[in-house]
């Protein structure tokens, strides 16, 4: 610390370095002296620390001195950089995934530290000998790593990310904290010695634990699944540093389509987008369907009163129900978006570890073929119905990216409301009431910054005799409340375009 402040000093001095304290010394001397103290950041090449006892992770006076020196000086101090990066090369060199970080609470925020150390070196020293090093841990943080998982939630938008972060936020009012970065993963040893730590359902990357480290996304393991600020404030600046040499140029900008750039403003989930631009105030009240539709007619008489129009998602199994045909018909004569929901309203991954596929590339390909081919009995065609809503509304990765094979765009609905709940029954554990769905949306409009901007609003055209207490009947109040709020809603197509 008092290193990084005679360096600031000096390089605001009238005279530069040449500015003394009160001691008579020059501030550049003052800072080498502090720089002397501790050449190597202690926990670099070390298997262990104690929490945060080497906070912060990394010396920035280092940096922010050499910059100001010259000659020996200044490859004495950037000398010190590279010891420690040796230190910690001499581990990682030995495993496959340059791993030289301990394993120990907030490994995320040493890795993010060490990553920042090597660019640092590299900018004052032109060595590019630990590029792959820095790399790799850039890489690790991003889901280069055993779990297989980015340790940042919601970046990648299309990647694994944790969902379940220890965070009030989103455990209790689903707030999505996209950019921050959790603690990461910890010696088994410490896990299995820590109080108060329960896992609320089952470890999906069970499969990855080992004697070595863990790493849980749940909501109940604080060491490794908490978010830290600090670390993602260090994350922030290691990524504005990448980006400020990637190579991106305004060209690519100035000759992007509409659809290309209007994409960097949608939320993804596995892929999926489930958020439109948010800043605009807009929003699209989407329905799907397999083998319900009693609530169909009922609300299409309410979006032709209120002149509005929605977006339809249907199996295989619904379009070619004789018993849906004229339903189909009327919705199409109205001008609402009709598009594909599989054709067997297949579930295409388990729903307590997302990344365990049941059905290969093959059966999903064959299975959405057939959905366009009963859709064909209707006119309907890809290339105007080229989004795609995953049956039960459970997707991961993979069938973003087999979706874009067939040229498609994968959707899902908005995180944030139970809207999506009202299918449920009264003795199903999940169930949520009418009045207890319409009260997540109002309570989100009015609690999020952003409201129901850009929201993909889903519903079911049908729950079925199991559910007496349908929530279609509380439509025509709900978008009268959104007309109050002045909500534009649109189809998919339009709040995507």
């Amino acid at each position: 610390d008092m290193e990084l402040a005679f360096a600031e000093v000096s390089s605001l001095s009238p005279k530069g370095g040449r500015g003394v304290n009160m001691r008579g010394h020059s501030f550049i001397d003052s800072a080498l002296r502090y720089a002397r103290l501790e050449p190597v950041t202690p926990w670099f090449g070390d298997d262990t620390a104690k929490h945060y006892q080497w906070y912060p992770f990394i010396n920035v006076g280092h940096y922010e001195l050499a910059k100001q020196l010259k000659g020996n000086k200044k490859d004495s101090v950037i000398g010190f950089y590279k010891e420690g990066i040796e230190r910690v090369w001499n581990i990682a060199k030995n495993n496959a995934f340059y791993r030289g970080v301990p394993f120990i609470w907030c490994s995320n925020n040493l890795t993010t530290s060490f990553a920042i150390q090597c660019y640092w070196y590299r900018q004052l020293s032109n060595d590019k000998t630990f590029d792959e090093l820095e790399q790799a841990n850039f890489d690790w943080l991003f889901g280069c790593n055993p779990w297989g998982t980015s340790m940042v939630y919601g970046l990648p938008s299309w990647g694994d990310t944790p969902t379940d972060p220890h965070s009030s936020f989103t455990h209790l009012a689903n707030y999505p904290i996209d950019g921050g970065l959790i603690d990461g993963p910890v010696y088994t040893s410490i896990y299995k010695n820590l109080i108060g730590i329960t896992l609320y359902k089952p470890d999906e990357h069970e499969a990855f634990q080992s004697d070595l480290a863990v790493y849980h996304d749940d909501y109940g393991d604080y060491s490794t699944n908490e978010p830290t600020m600090d670390g993602t404030a260090s994350l922030i600046y290691l990524l504005a540093a990448k980006e400020a040499v990637s190579p991106v140029s305004n060209v690519h900008a100035k000759n992007a389509t509409r659809s290309e750039l209007s994409n960097e403003t949608f939320s993804y989930t596995q892929g999926a987008i489930v958020r439109g631009d948010s800043t605009k105030k807009q929003l699209a009240i989407v329905f799907s369907g397999d083998e319900f539709a009693e609530g169909g007619n009922e609300v299409l008489n309410t979006l032709k009163d209120h002149n509005i129009k929605a977006s339809f998602f249907f199996t295989g199994n619904f379009y070619r129900n004789p018993a849906f045909t004229t339903l189909i018909r009327e919705i199409k004569k109205d001008g609402h978006y009709l598009g594909p929901h599989s054709n067997k309203h297949l579930l295409y991954c388990d729903w307590n570890k997302r990344d365990s596929l049941l059905v290969t590339k093959k059966q999903f390909e064959e299975d959405l073929r057939e959905n366009y081919k009963e859709m064909k009995t209707f006119d309907l065609q890809k290339k105007t119905s080229h989004f795609f809503l995953p049956p039960y509304e459970w997707h991961n990765d993979s069938i973003a990216a087999w979706t874009k094979d067939m040229g498609l765009q994968l959707i899902n609905f908005t995180p944030g409301t139970l809207s999506n709940a009202d299918y449920t029954t009264s003795k199903d554990h999940n169930y949520r009431s009418s009045d207890l769905i319409y009260n997540s949306i109002i309570k989100f409009q009015e609690n999020s910054s952003a409201g129901l901007n850009g929201f993909i609003l889903l519903m079911h055209a049908g729950a079925g005799p199991g559910r007496k207490d349908k929530f279609y009947k509380r439509l025509p109040g709900l978008l009268t409340f959104l007309e109050k709020q002045h909500y534009k809603i649109v189809p998919i197509n339009e709040l995507l375009n």
